[in-house]
């Protein structure tokens, strides 16, 4: 299949263009490079499969005219603006990205009569602040959205819907726990494996924001990839959680990047920081379910990988 991967350079893109070009497909990466970076697709330009790089904003009227021209049969859409903290700040700015983004995504599959959109969605920030009870939540339970992040990507997922209803336009979105493994930037805002290790391996000490209390539900990349390849041809109109179903609290995860650094650093405190939640954990078994899905990779292990990664690319 011509498959089209926006956002391919990017940490989780690019391990997705990794594994369709593994698999024989032809492959057209959308990236402007703000965030990602060519270098994650060093493996893929090297490997002789057929790949397409294109340096485009999603936001850009010429996207339209790119997908049209170049037909795919299918668009996984991870290009995204995902840093809380930033669409608090530039609520403006991450509607621009996340949400017209997602319009000409899907205007320019329209017009290419491509059949389907695997979109990423958030299932970190979807369902809002769920109670103790309600974890790990299911796909049943409302989309409260607390922060413009959130409330962008519950935006796309409506969009995704009318453009199925109006235009015959498949759809599957999968929403993403808290995603890491090796290409993860270190030195960025998002991604605390990646940041924890980064900085333990450079003997700096790490900062922990609010008690270390609150939890996440960390999947590894190679996992989510084989969510998003099963997709391609499965889930057509659903919202599936893509998750361990395990709450890890910052604090016991720094502990275990900690451990595969062979780090005695003590990490220091900060402000909790605005619009994150306190809890989140996904039910994965509507992936099961419908995808044949399941996460296989242990934390422990998921985290070595990371540390082994920052190791070898910080020689």
């Amino acid at each position: 299949m011509r498959a089209m991967v926006t956002g391919g350079a990017g940490f989780i893109g690019s391990n997705l263009v990794d594994r369709l070009l593994a698999e024989g497909h032809e492959v057209e990466v959308v990236d402007d490079l703000s965030t990602g970076s060519l270098g994650n697709l060093a493996d893929a330009r090297n490997s002789g499969g057929a790949l397409r790089f294109h340096n485009l904003d999603v936001r850009s009227g010429d996207l339209v005219d790119l997908v049209r021209h170049r037909r795919p049969e299918v668009i996984f859409h991870l290009a995204a603006q995902a840093d809380v903290r930033v669409s608090v700040e530039r609520p403006v700015f991450d509607a621009e990205v996340n949400v017209l983004g997602t319009i000409q995504v899907l205007e320019g599959a329209c017009a290419a009569g491509t059949a389907k959109v695997v979109f990423a969605a958030s299932g970190g920030t979807l369902y809002g602040e769920p109670t103790g009870a309600d974890l790990p939540v299911d796909e049943h339970q409302p989309h409260r959205p607390l922060s413009p992040y959130g409330v962008s990507k519950k935006a796309a997922i409506d969009y995704l819907v009318a453009y199925r209803e109006l235009h015959g336009l498949e759809f599957t979105a999968l929403a993403l726990a808290n995603v890491y493994g090796p290409r993860q930037d270190p030195h960025g805002e998002a991604g605390v494996v990646a940041i924890f290790a980064g900085n333990l391996v450079a003997g700096r000490p790490c900062v922990i924001f609010g008690d270390g209390s609150q939890t996440r539900d960390y999947v590894y990349v190679d996992d989510v990839v084989d969510a998003f390849a099963r997709a391609m041809r499965r889930g057509g109109g659903l919202v599936m959680n893509i998750g361990t179903g395990q709450e890890t609290s910052v604090s016991k995860l720094y502990e275990s990047v900690a451990k595969a650094c062979g780090s005695n650093l003590a990490p220091r405190p900060a402000p909790a920081r605005a619009g994150e939640v306190q809890r989140s954990a996904l039910d994965p078994r509507r992936a099961g379910l419908h995808l044949g899905w399941k996460p296989w990779t242990a934390l422990e292990s998921g985290v070595a990988s990371v540390v082994n990664h920052v190791r070898r690319t910080a020689l």
